[in-house]
């Protein structure tokens, strides 16, 4: 017989396994059996004692590990135990005597995959219990494995990632969607769908598509968080369990790259308008003067004394020639790259001062204000004579919009990586959809009176500034400009 604290192999085969028990029939007993019901399936080892197991369990070699309860001094839960502080994961199958079913409770709960009587043991049931155990642990782990592989995309993805259920409840959300909607896990748990989007219309088309099409590809959509601030997203959404109606939502943050391909757009236009501009310039200014100098001549000669409405005439040719030529002066001036003397100023000190050449009308008009200022160290390179041109454009335009009485201007200043916005939100008439693309184009009003020059000067300055300007506007519900502005 072999002698006691010693392993002892047997021959090579595919499954190792590890056999820890004090006594050394139990283990000769347990081999012939396996080896009589699956013979050259198994290689099976002993370790005879609690620090023989210990030593063998650490080199993590065995795909299963057959543990008796009683080990001398210690017990298979001390064994359980190091499997945990190693952080090491194998099927542990405990042999236990007859009747210690409080022993058995208690090795499942701490981990072992089954359990097994002493005494009782068939090799058909311990060769099932072995292989099971073996099989039950390989699917579990591929699914932790699956799990942590997909958990981790979910935790660690750019995109915002959200969970419905059939009544489009939000039941998770990734942590980019947590903090670009600037909500708590707890309180995306406690809203809809619904709630994520910044204009009702566009979720009720969203949740009708989703329900009729099962699914909604790279379409965009305005989100809003918990602020209010608009987030343009570029969404993918399905259903991701038939049976239970769930939902998955992923959607792209695009704000920033619509915010450069705006600036873009913005920059072309002014370029092209620009050009259209020098040249009007030169095919109008020329006959202008002509047609100036020969009213001059005109009133030199004789003969026109004699006709009483000549004067007249002429008066009006001279007046409407006079403002022809100053239209064409404005619209070179606010076409025009300008040059520009730049100091770093406080955006809030620059803001207040283009509100305080304002005041005047919004007392007139009886509107309210209401500031937001950033910090004072929040700071623009700025030429203060021209943005208090552009931002006084924008404040008339607002007062000219609400209602006497009744208006309420909101001003706000914010610093988003890296940039300074300025928001000027008011509650007026709105903007109609069909007018908003041409609002800066040069000689477009809706006004009675007014050249229709001022936004296009006003677009003209912030693009000089390296910044952009955006609009955005519901009917019956108000405006508001976004001048976004590099921090200096």
């Amino acid at each position: 017989m072999p002698n006691k604290g010693k392993t002892y192999r047997m021959k090579e085969t595919y499954k190792q396994i590890l056999m820890i028990d004090d006594d050394e029939d139990d283990f000769f007993l347990v081999n012939s059996l396996l080896q009589d019901v699956a013979p050259g399936q198994y290689h099976i080892e002993w370790a005879s004692n609690y620090d023989m197991a210990i030593e063998a369990i650490e080199k993590k070699q065995h795909e299963l590990y057959l543990v008796d309860y009683r080990l001398g001094k210690h017990t298979g839960l001390d064994i359980l135990r190091h499997f945990k502080e190693i952080d090491y994961e194998a099927p542990v199958i405990m042999l236990t005597g007859k009747g210690d079913y409080a022993i058995d409770n208690e090795a499942m709960m701490a981990g072992a995959s089954d359990y097994l009587v002493k005494g009782e043991i068939t090799g058909p049931e311990l060769e099932r219990a072995i292989r099971y155990g073996i099989m039950e642990f390989a699917h579990l782990r591929a699914i932790a494995e699956n799990r942590k592989k997909y958990f981790g995309i979910f935790e660690k993805s750019h995109d915002l990632i959200i969970l419905a259920d059939c009544d489009k409840n939000i039941i998770d959300a990734n942590p980019i969607a947590v903090r670009k909607l600037s909500y708590s896990h707890d309180q995306l748990l406690s809203m809809n769908l619904k709630d994520l989007f910044l204009h009702e219309v566009q979720a009720l088309r969203f949740l009708l598509e989703i329900c009729e099409d099962d699914a909604i590809v790279q379409k965009e959509y305005a989100f809003r968080n918990q602020a209010g601030q608009k987030i343009d997203v570029l969404v993918n959404a399905s259903k991701l369990d038939e049976q239970l109606g769930t939902f998955l939502c992923v959607a792209e943050d695009i704000t920033d790259k619509k915010r450069e391909e705006q600036e873009k757009r913005q920059q072309e236009k002014f370029v092209i308008s620009g050009r259209i501009a020098r040249v009007i310039a030169h095919e109008v200014r020329n006959p202008l003067t002509n047609i100036l100098l020969a009213v001059g001549q005109f009133r030199t000669e004789d003969v026109l004394k004699e006709a009483e409405d000549s004067q007249v005439y002429l008066d009006i040719i001279e007046r409407n020639c006079t403002r022809i030529n100053m239209l064409v002066t404005e619209l070179l001036q606010s076409t025009r790259m300008m040059e520009l003397h730049l100091q770093e100023v406080p955006v809030s000190t620059l803001v207040q001062k283009a509100l305080a050449l304002a005041d005047d009308r919004l007392q007139l008009a009886g509107v309210r204000l209401v500031t937001e200022f950033a910090a004072d160290g929040v700071a623009v390179h700025a030429d203060e004579e021209k943005m208090n041109i552009a931002l006084l454009n924008i404040f008339i335009n607002a007062v000219e919009a609400m209602t006497p009485g009744y208006g309420v201007l909101t001003v706000k200043t914010e610093e988003d990586k890296g940039k300074i916005n300025i928001l000027i939100t008011d509650n007026g008439m709105g903007i109609p959809e069909e007018n908003k693309a041409r609002l800066f184009d040069p000689f477009f009003t809706s006004k009675t009176k007014g050249t229709g020059l001022g936004l296009t000067s006003t677009q003209n300055i912030i693009i000089n500034h390296r910044g952009s300007i955006d609009v955005e506007s519901t009917v019956g519900v108000g405006t508001q400009f976004t001048i976004t502005l590099p921090k200096a």
